[in-house]
């Protein structure tokens, strides 16, 4: 028990100190450990666990969304990757296709490497002092 507390504990250290990029690849992180659950537990026959965790995702993509400011085109372009991925997400819920999941996260996989590699890029740059 008090090793679950002590990790509860330093979590919402991480997330009370990360900057909003950190917090956007923790969410990141966040949406593909439960899509990996939610693939896991398909594949084993677990259909309630896989439901649970696909709605996490689900969630953490419409945050996503409702964040974009739609005034730059490259969120107009951000907000159709991420509709497809909630309608992939959807549909390999609905109809518990394996596939469908499977093709969300390598979407959001690509996404997450995009965004880690631009926050690199970013903290290279403030280093430098450009």
């Amino acid at each position: 028990m008090l090793n679950s507390q002590m990790a509860a504990a330093y979590k919402n250290q991480q997330i009370m100190t990360a900057s909003p990029e950190q917090l956007t690849l923790l969410l990141y992180n966040g949406a593909l450990r439960f899509l990996n659950e939610s693939i896991q537990a398909l594949e084993s026959g677990d259909k309630e666990k896989s439901h649970h965790s696909n709605l996490r995702v689900q969630a953490i993509i419409r945050e996503f969304m409702g964040t974009l400011d739609m005034n730059y085109e490259i969120a107009k372009n951000w907000a159709a990757l991420y509709e497809y991925i909630e309608h992939c997400l959807i549909e390999g819920n609905i109809k518990k296709d394996v596939q469908q999941l499977r093709n969300a996260k390598a979407i959001l996989e690509d996404m997450r490497n995009t965004w880690q590699e631009a926050m690199k890029l970013a903290q290279q740059d403030k280093v430098a002092g450009v």
